[in-house]
């Protein structure tokens, strides 16, 4: 079994690590809360919507974004600690986890706003493609970031299983 390791030299390294899982978890869960805000006037969208079997209850979907949150900060905080000899694979695992999180921020404003499910679909293939290239670039740097994505990407699998029913059904 492999194990990613942060080695702590010192309490100043100590409570960079800290910070950086402050940091990044803040940061991924500030943008949930910015797509909450931009959509909480159409979240009523949800309830009045045909949904296809094996939609879950509306109370889940907050509750596993928060858990999928704070993985995806806590992967960023993963590649940040652990990129020293890797600062080119570690830049390019940020950019593409920045891409994916405001990619993921659109797609709540194409589907609840703009109310576009065909083209929040074909949204969430363009999200799909960007998590995975974050797994990927994360696993260079750090391979237990790259795991602490899966959850994400699974779910976001199962979200365009969601979308394009809901398209077909709502047409």
């Amino acid at each position: 079994m492999e194990h990613t390791t942060v080695r702590v030299r010192s309490n100043g390294a100590k409570a960079g690590a800290v910070w950086q899982f402050a940091a990044q978890i803040a940061l991924a869960l500030g943008v949930g809360a910015l797509s909450a805000w931009l959509t909480r006037g159409n979240m009523d969208l949800f309830r009045s919507i045909k949904k296809p079997p094996l939609t879950p209850p509306a109370a889940v979907f907050p509750v596993v974004w928060t858990i999928l949150f704070i993985l995806m900060g806590a992967g960023a905080a993963l590649v940040q600690i652990n990129r020293r000899g890797k600062e080119a694979a570690a830049r390019a695992a940020m950019r593409a986890y920045a891409l994916q999180l405001a990619a993921n921020l659109t797609w709540s404003l194409i589907f609840f706003n703009a109310r576009a499910f065909l083209l929040a679909f074909f949204w969430l293939l363009l999200l799909l493609w960007l998590i995975v290239l974050t797994v990927r670039r994360f696993a260079l740097v750090s391979p237990l970031a790259a795991k602490l994505q899966i959850p994400y990407l699974l779910w976001v699998g199962f979200a365009g299983y969601l979308t394009l029913a809901i398209y077909l059904l709502n047409r």
